[in-house]
């Protein structure tokens, strides 16, 4: 890497963008440029510090020039521009993009159309540690700090250390991406890392939460009576009103080891004994939420269903270890992790004899197919 390339992407010009006429301003300037092959983006939000996570930063790149975009700022005008001005560039480019299109997913109901992911990249040419820390001190020798990482990005104004550690999560994309590109292409696997994309991008905006039913159910709900899971689900809505009512994440105010262990308790017709750290008011609705659970009819308690969705795998373990042995040696051939080439899940799923052809054609890509000689 040569030090040239590193000064000229640091060099690049920064934007703060905190009202409209100052994004009208940007976009304006971008769009005269007329290069609308690439851009990079990356989000912040403050899921680590409010009851609903909100989108807080979009930190934004084509060459040359950087920009933080403050969504809390701007008007739904605004954003919309936003949008739309996205929407121009052929290739948006993120690193662990998963998480950022969800977030635009719940805020604009809207992901852009072709998004290229650096890591997928990244795992696609064999690298070992993936986080994009990790590449681009690899790659251009830089170190960037992690002290922002669990920031409350939702809090004004942004301190130095903040603003830098946003600059820097978009400063090195487009270009580490086109050098990732063309190392895909010279080992004959863009067209795996452009499906990778596709099919990632498509996964997160079809993907569906937990319905009501399921929600309360934390780790550790399997080894409760119907009785215990009742009032574990009594419990977890309590908890889930004071933190609405403090605005605070779940982690922040009650640990779900802690509502669970209240659970058992009351499975066990012993006291409540909630946490000392408890304020008083917290602690009589919560008495009020036991009292009102102790009132309901048995009959009427949770059904303690299997976890997961679906009959339970039946495997069969000579076509397992066939398909896991091909996929290890393929791997190792190319110097990826085997995860990449398919997961033990979808193994399991695909060695399953209670388990239809057409259940079983959506668990590969087809490039996965393809190397493994699995036909479709």
């Amino acid at each position: 890497m040569s030090e040239a390339t590193i000064a000229s992407l640091e060099a690049a010009s920064e934007t703060y963008i905190d009202g409209p006429g100052a994004l009208r301003d940007f976009i304006a300037e971008a769009s005269a440029e007329g290069d609308f092959a690439a851009c990079s983006i990356d989000t912040e939000a403050d899921s680590m510090h409010s009851y609903e996570t909100k989108l807080c930063l979009i930190q934004f790149s084509i060459p040359g020039s950087l920009a933080i975009i403050d969504p809390l700022a701007l008007d739904s005008e605004s954003l919309d521009g936003l949008v739309r001005f996205v929407d121009r560039f052929d290739v948006v480019w993120m690193h662990g993009a998963d998480y950022d299109i969800s977030l635009f997913n719940s805020t604009f109901g809207w992901a852009p159309r072709t998004i290229y992911d650096t890591q997928v990249a990244a795992r696609l040419l064999g690298a070992g540690k993936f986080g994009l820390a990790n590449l681009l001190e690899d790659e251009y020798g830089v170190k960037l700090s992690k002290q922002s990482q669990k920031a409350d990005w939702s809090r004004r104004p942004l301190s130095d250390k903040m603003l830098a550690y946003a600059y820097n999560d978009v400063r090195y994309l487009l270009d580490l991406g086109g050098r990732y590109l063309d190392r895909l292409r010279e080992v004959g696997r863009l067209d795996w890392f452009l499906e990778s994309c596709r099919a990632a991008r498509d996964s997160v905006l079809v993907r569906s939460g937990k319905s009501e039913d399921d929600v309360w159910r934390v780790n550790g709900w399997g080894r409760l009576s119907p009785k215990g899971l009742h009032y574990l689900k009594h419990l977890w809505h309590w908890r889930d009103g004071e933190c609405q009512r403090l605005d605070r994440p779940a982690f922040k105010f009650l640990g779900n080891q802690d509502i669970l262990a209240m659970a058992e308790r009351l499975e066990a017709g012993k006291d409540l004994a909630p946490p000392s750290y408890l304020r008083p008011s917290p602690i009589q609705r919560l008495r009020e939420a036991v009292a009102a659970a102790k009132q309901v009819d048995p009959r009427d308690y949770p059904v303690k269903h299997r976890r997961g969705e679906g009959p339970r795998l039946e495997i069969d373990e000579k076509k397992f270890e066939a398909i896991r042995r091909v996929r290890d040696a393929k791997a190792a051939e190319l110097g990826i992790d085997s995860t990449v080439v398919a997961t033990r899940t979808a193994m399991e799923r695909l060695a399953a004899t209670n388990l239809g052809e057409e259940e079983k054609g959506d668990l590969l890509l087809d490039w996965q197919r393809e190397l493994l000689g699995i036909e479709s």
